[in-house]
């Protein structure tokens, strides 16, 4: 019988087998047979003789069918193309998945082709936002979703750049207006670009526009309006009642409820290091159609070749930055 050795052994099974039964001393025996002691421990403490499988231990690459159904409705309602689907599926569902494998993953589910999943009927186009430079930036709270660890839901600030599509969040334990300025120092701290314009709405974390049910002039001295004055920044406020003048953060909010939707989280802190995760993939690793297929921090990069007044420090590729 033949016996398949690795191209590097010095011993065979039978000597192997010699060594572990011999009461002689680790240095006779590796003399005798011509190995290191290392090599005579090695066989000594074995019961089994022949080679161990050098084969790689194979790493799971196929989606299982809950996986699928996932990813499958992820495409069927993000209508991400097969790039941005598996950069998401390698993220948050299965590491090792291969482009090739997702690919007929979709076309098993009639959803290999991108442009037969998009409406037929022309959709309700935005209304295209004004051109701007970086400096521009939306900001909105958003509720999330209670965990069974935590006493009371918390809530996610989310803010954008009108021109990059860089994002920044944080998750607060409520949405005071101590909160909105710890946040907006963050966010004045981590991004790169001057902030010059920021856009709110007229929740009582970010102005006393509304009161009582009531609508008046803003009178300035809100706590929130104050640090933006010290900080050089415009506060603009949207009409009331019309969510779709911050549409920007309001569409990228889309995107964290469909990150809700579609996974199960175990605990405050797994929910938390999702979001957190999405946003650094979003920021680095998606490319925006506004953008012409740059990420925002791509996108980033390039103003500040061209417009570095407009920033107060160089971009980085670095994660920790969007958080």
């Amino acid at each position: 019988m033949l016996i398949a050795l690795h191209k590097n052994a010095r011993t065979t099974p039978a000597v192997r087998a010699e060594i572990a039964a011999s009461d002689e001393p680790a240095s006779i025996l590796a003399q005798r047979f011509g190995i290191t002691e290392q090599t005579v421990y090695k066989w000594k403490k074995r019961d089994v003789f022949a080679d161990r499988s050098h084969t790689a231990h194979r790493l799971q690459t196929v989606l299982t069918p809950a996986q699928e159904t996932v990813v499958v409705h992820l495409r069927r309602t993000l209508l991400l193309p097969l790039d941005d689907l598996l950069a998401v599926t390698r993220e948050f569902i299965c590491p090792h998945v291969s482009r090739s494998g997702l690919d007929r993953c979709l076309r098993r589910h009639g959803a290999g082709n991108l442009n037969a999943l998009k409406p037929q009927e022309p959709a309700v186009a935005h209304k295209a936002f004004k051109s701007y430079e970086p400096g521009y930036v939306h900001m909105d709270v958003k509720y999330l979703p209670q965990m069974q660890d935590e006493s009371s839901r918390r809530y996610l600030f989310v803010a954008i750049d009108r021109a990059t599509r860089w994002v920044f969040v944080q998750l607060k334990s409520n949405k005071t207006a101590a909160s909105a300025q710890a946040f907006l120092k963050a966010l004045h701290k981590a991004c790169p670009i001057r902030i010059n314009k920021l856009l709110t709405d007229n929740g009582k974390e970010f102005t006393d526009r509304l009161f009582a049910s009531k609508e008046r002039e803003p009178s300035g001295n809100h706590e929130f309006d104050q640090l933006c004055r010290e900080l050089g920044i415009e506060h603009r406020l949207t009409k009331p009642r019309t969510p779709r003048t911050n549409g920007m953060v309001e569409r990228f909010n889309g995107r964290i409820a469909d990150v809700l939707k579609t996974h199960r989280f175990n605990s405050r802190e797994d929910m938390e290091e999702t979001l957190l995760r999405y946003v650094a993939l979003y920021n680095h690793q998606l490319p925006q159609s506004a953008l012409k297929s740059s990420t925002p921090m791509q996108a980033m990069k390039d103003w500040y070749q061209t417009h570095p007044h407009l920033f107060h420090k160089r971009p980085y590729d670095r994660t920790g930055c969007d958080i």
